[in-house]
């Protein structure tokens, strides 16, 4: 399929290229023209035959919406706009109901897998009518993890956001488990390796996980982490899931506790914020004191600085925290 591609950081570039490699033609835009195929979004538009898809990899809040607001005036339809940054579920609502006027399908699309997604594949959650979803899926196909699972069409416009959200605020509690217990292990004058622990429970144990093989490269790269500073950012998906489960009546106990846990690292130097921040780094090249893994980027930003040049006028004031992957 032809497909264009709105910012080309960390995470659009390595998507290009998994695409790329798939067969499929992309044309991608970045305000950076050294990382971009054409100079403007209407030569990107131009470029792709109708229907057209264009997909949209820049920061959630006032650069995604700028952007698809430009894109409205220069699509028509039966064209989709897909939205596969971190965007909050209720500004899908509100892109869809606009793009309608013009009947410009619109996906959202919550997308996992960071720096290793170029590799491994992204697991991909979206949201939207059947016919806009088949325009996109054969994209879809390409970026998603070989086997079974590792993509869903998750429901109506927002329901992919709205899982990449819980998703993310899952990942909030299992990160804390895994620092909390690592700060203990470290504290008690019992254990000799507390790294070796760790690498153990890779194998055979029910805590084993992609997060935990992390955690013990993050802990190989540097025992003790001491260079790390003990704070860890938030996104904006943490708070949005909670405050989605106090809309809900819901608990959530186990999120709400681990994001109000990265609050305290911003008042003290938490041994268990540093392996938080060392997972961060691992998997999505989050910003820290320390350098990003292979592959990684320390900006810590999904979609990087390169927006569309409406994007980033109208960014500048958005507090759109570095996301989770």
């Amino acid at each position: 399929m032809d497909i264009g591609l709105i910012g080309l950081g960390k995470m659009g570039g390595n998507m290009r290229e998994r695409l790329r490699r798939a067969g499929h033609t992309v044309v991608g835009y970045d305000r950076n023209p050294d990382l971009a195929d054409v100079g403007s979004l209407e030569e990107l538009v131009e470029a792709l035959p109708t229907p057209k898809v264009v997909w949209v990899m820049v920061p959630a809040g006032e650069p995604t919406r700028s952007t698809v607001a430009e894109l409205k005036e220069l699509l028509g339809a039966g064209d989709v706009i897909v939205d596969g940054g971190n965007s909050r579920w209720t500004d899908d609502i509100a892109n869809a109901a606009s793009l309608a006027e013009k009947k410009i399908g619109y996906v959202d699309c919550g997308v996992s897998g960071g720096v290793w997604g170029l590799e491994n594949g992204y697991a991909l959650m979206y949201g939207g009518a059947p016919e806009d979803i088949a325009k996109v899926q054969p994209a879809f196909d390409a970026l998603k993890p070989e086997g079974e699972f590792g993509a869903v069409h998750a429901g109506k416009v927002g329901a992919g956001h709205f899982s990449k959200m819980v998703h993310n605020g899952i990942e909030y509690a299992l990160m804390q488990s895994y620092a909390e217990g690592w700060e203990l292990l470290e504290k008690v004058d019992l254990v000799d390796n507390v790294t070796e622990v760790f690498r153990s429970w890779r194998e055979g144990t029910v805590i084993r996980s992609w997060l935990l093989d992390l955690l013990v490269q993050a802990l190989d790269d540097e025992p003790g982490l001491e260079s790390i500073a003990g704070y860890a950012e938030d996104s904006g998906e943490g708070r949005w899931t909670v405050e989605a489960a106090i809309d809900n009546a819901v608990p959530v106990p186990a999120i709400a506790a681990s994001l109000f846990a990265r609050f305290v690292s911003r008042q003290d130097d938490s041994p268990a914020m540093k392996a938080i921040a060392a997972m961060r780094n691992q998997f999505g090249g989050h910003a820290m004191k320390t350098e990003a893994p292979a592959g990684g980027d320390v900006e810590g930003q999904k979609g990087g600085p390169e927006v569309a040049p409406a994007a980033a006028e109208a960014g500048a004031g958005s507090a759109h925290a570095p996301s989770e992957s």
